[in-house]
């Protein structure tokens, strides 16, 4: 759909909804930003945004005379997709489009787009360097923090781009097709958002519904729901398994990652030689490697790749040592699975940080997974005491709810002992203490590098 003599409405001021304001006015499509914020200080969006002082801006309503008015509607990731307003423009027969469809109307070259519950933004990152070290012209975008729409302006045929795409974008895609997708894993979360456990799988899986027989989908064997999708996926099928051995596709066997296929089987790394913890870790590098050979990258020029990639900022990411503590940022463990992946990471007695904005998950699987590791848990934020009652549930007593984040860190680091390691891995999102996962992660930081020795 060509948005020549089109008028669009971008729904929401955040990165998001700026990028794909500026992208639209770099095309000359009449575009009108709305945020239902009516105390939005406009003055200090314009300071931030200087390109967008033409664009009209409205706060607080649309009245229905002015729905009339839009051909499409591009909503920022964290607007629902079934609120009233949404619904109306919906009625309406407005196109309701996100930042993704929106950027792939405008850009050139073939895609590489990777979903998941957990472990995106690293596998993302990693399938963006090897796409790197091949290809001239690469661009990474996404849910990785650099929104899709501030990166297509100059795409051409010989552009690749590696996009990391939430359920919440996957919600509004229309024509967007993948050449390779990748679904990690699907595990409760944003239940909040999506309402049922089938809302979010399908959203998930929605990311193949334009793909074909001539493109790939990489997807985890080990995932159940994910196993079964396999037979009505449209595109061709790869898997990945920490735990099988598959005849073909990329396995773990031991330390050596495997790739079977065609009869042969060639072990592609040994997971020492790598810089990333744990079996999720693994997977991401076995989704990553299957990725990139899908898409025509040779064998050794991924290898080089994986063998000096490094973890990505805010994921069980190594901060600092202090007094013989060691102290791991995961500020990206927002829900219950991710949050385990860290526990699991850990080879020291950990004193871990939890809790934050409740999304309805439930945390009995992440207790579980303490194992005798955590020492101690320390909470926060609006689900401190859901988690706290969990954990004495499940007979883990050794809890303390502080009332601040900067409370919380100087707790643990008062109380380790050398040997020991602090762990943020809060197991819920930051929302109602930081803007985002990332200010998190970077505060934690911050805190931990200016403890004395």
């Amino acid at each position: 759909m060509s948005l020549q003599g089109k008028k669009v409405l971008v729904v929401g001021t955040g990165k998001s909804g700026i990028a794909a304001t500026e992208l639209l006015c770099a095309n000359g499509i009449d575009t009108v930003l709305f945020d239902g914020n009516k105390e939005l200080d406009s003055k200090a969006l314009y300071e931030k945004a200087p390109k967008l002082k033409e664009v009209p801006l409205i706060l607080g309503n649309l009245t229905d005379e002015q729905m009339d008015e839009f051909d499409v509607a591009v909503l920022s990731p964290g607007v629902p997709t079934d609120i009233p307003m949404v619904n109306s423009l919906r009625d309406r027969g407005v196109k309701i489009w996100g930042e993704i469809e929106l950027a792939y109307t405008f850009g050139a070259g073939e895609i590489i787009a990777i979903t998941g519950t957990n472990g995106k933004t690293t596998t993302t990152a990693l399938t963006g360097e090897i796409m790197k070290n091949y290809f001239k012209d690469v661009r990474v975008v996404g849910n990785i923090g650099i929104p899709y729409t501030s990166m297509v302006t100059g795409s051409t045929g010989e552009t690749v781009t590696v996009a990391e795409i939430s359920s919440f974008q996957l919600e509004t895609i229309d024509t967007f097709k993948p050449h390779v997708s990748a679904i990690l894993n699907i595990t409760p979360d944003h239940l909040n958002r999506h309402h049922t456990m089938e809302n979010y799988i399908r959203a998930k899986e929605d990311i193949t519904k334009n793909q074909t027989a001539d493109d790939y989908c990489v997807l985890n064997y080990e995932d159940e729901v994910l196993r079964a999708f396999a037979t009505e996926c449209p595109a061709k099928v790869i898997f990945f398994s920490s735990r099988s051995e598959l005849s073909e596709g990329f396995y773990l066997n031991g330390d050596s990652i495997i790739y079977a296929h065609d009869g042969v089987r060639d072990e592609v790394i040994d997971v020492n030689e790598l810089n990333l913890l744990g079996k999720h870790n693994f997977e991401n590098v076995m989704a990553a490697c299957a990725m990139s050979l899908s898409f025509g990258v040779p064998m050794d020029k991924i290898v080089e790749v994986l063998k000096v990639f490094k973890a990505v900022e805010h994921r069980i990411e190594y901060v600092t040592e202090k007094r013989g503590v060691r102290f791991y940022n995961d500020s990206k463990g927002t829900n219950p699975d991710a949050a385990i992946q860290g526990i699991r990471a850990m080879n020291r007695p950990t004193l871990l940080i939890g809790g934050g904005y409740d999304k309805q998950s439930e945390y009995d699987e992440w207790i579980e997974a303490f194992d005798g590791k955590v020492k101690e848990l320390v909470l926060i934020g609006q689900t401190a005491d859901k988690i706290e009652e969990c954990a004495h549930r499940h007979g883990f007593m050794n809890t303390v709810k502080k009332d601040t984040f900067e409370e919380a860190v100087n707790y643990c680091y008062e109380h380790a002992v050398s040997g020991d390691a602090v762990l943020l891995s809060p197991a819920c999102a930051s929302w109602g203490m930081f803007p985002n996962y990332e200010e998190r992660g970077r505060i934690f930081k911050e805190i931990v590098k200016g403890f004395k020795e």
